[in-house]
C-alpha cells in the first residue's frame, strides 16, 4: 500500500479537482464542494470524498477571505451565522432519514432554473436592499441544514445576497465567513464521528497545498475583473453546479 491506495490516474484526477475547486473558490467565494465532486466522486471511495470536501473547502475560504476581508460587516454575518449553527445539527440528523438524492435533485432542478433565467433575463427579481435580522436568520438556518445534510452551506446566502443586489466584494464578505464557519464546523462534528480518518488525513496532505494554490490564484484574477464579468461567472457556476447535482443522479 502506498501514500494512498488509488492507482497513478485516480490520483491525477483527484490533485486536478483539489486545484479546480480551490480556483473556483478564490475567484467566486464558493464552490468548493461542487466542483471537487465531479472529479473526486470518480477516482475515490465515496465516503471518503464528503469530509475531504470539508476540509478543502475550509481551506480553499481561509485563502478567498483574503481578498474581501476590508469588506467584513459581521453585524450581517450574525443572523446567518446564528441560525445556520441551529439548522447544522439537523441537517446531519436529517441524513438517517431523508434520501440525499432526492434533496440534491430538487436543488439541481433549483439553481439551473434560477441560473437560467437570469442567464436569458427572464427575471429582474431584487429584493428589498435593507437589512432584516429574521429572513437572514432564515436563510442561514436553511443554508446551515443544506450544509450538515450535503455540505452546501453557501448556495441559500449567495442567491440570496444576490437577489438583493450590491456589489460583488460586500457580498462575499457576508456569505463566505458564513460558509466558512459552518464548514469548520462541520469538519469538527466529522472528525468526532471518525469520518475525517487517516486516509482522508493522508488524501488532505496531498490535495490542500493545490487547493491553496488554486485558490490564491482565483482571488488574484478576481481583483481584476468586472462586476459584470464577476456576475456572468457566478451565473455560469450556478448553472454548472446545477447540472453536475443532476447529472451525477441521472448517470448514477
Amino acid at each position: 500500500m502506498n501514500f494512498v491506495a488509488i492507482d497513478t490516474t485516480s490520483m491525477i484526477v483527484v490533485l486536478s479537482g483539489a486545484f479546480a475547486a480551490g480556483f473556483v473558490t478564490g475567484f467566486a467565494g464558493f464552490g468548493t464542494a461542487l466542483v471537487s465532486s465531479g472529479f473526486w466522486f470518480h477516482a475515490l471511495a465515496a465516503p471518503l470524498v464528503p469530509p475531504l470536501m470539508v476540509l478543502s473547502s475550509v481551506a480553499a475560504q481561509l485563502v478567498s477571505l483574503l481578498s474581501v476581508r476590508t469588506k467584513f460587516n459581521w453585524k450581517r454575518v450574525l443572523p446567518f451565522l446564528v441560525s445556520g449553527l441551529i439548522g447544522l445539527p439537523f441537517g446531519i440528523m436529517a441524513l438517517k432519514f431523508v434520501s440525499p438524492d432526492a434533496l440534491k435533485l430538487i436543488i439541481g432542478i433549483f439553481l439551473i432554473s434560477y441560473s437560467v433565467s437570469q442567464i436569458l433575463g427572464l427575471s429582474n427579481l431584487r429584493i428589498r436592499p435593507r437589512e432584516d435580522a429574521k429572513q437572514d436568520g432564515l436563510v442561514g438556518l436553511f443554508g446551515g441544514f443544506l450544509g450538515g445534510f450535503a455540505g452546501l452551506s453557501g448556495l441559500l446566502p449567495l442567491i440570496w445576497l444576490r437577489l438583493q443586489g450590491g456589489k460583488s466584494e460586500t457580498q462575499r464578505a457576508i456569505y463566505q465567513p458564513f460558509n466558512l464557519v459552518i464548514l469548520s464546523v462541520a469538519s469538527i462534528g466529522m472528525m468526532i464521528s471518525g469520518q475525517i480518518n487517516e486516509e482522508v488525513l493522508k488524501l488532505a496532505m496531498l490535495c490542500l497545498p493545490l487547493t491553496f494554490a488554486g485558490s490564491f490564484i482565483g482571488s488574484r484574477i478576481y481583483k481584476g475583473v468586472s462586476e459584470k464579468l464577476f456576475s456572468q461567472v457566478v451565473l455560469a457556476l450556478l448553472l454548472g453546479s446545477g447540472l453536475v447535482l443532476v447529472g451525477q443522479l441521472l448517470l448514477g
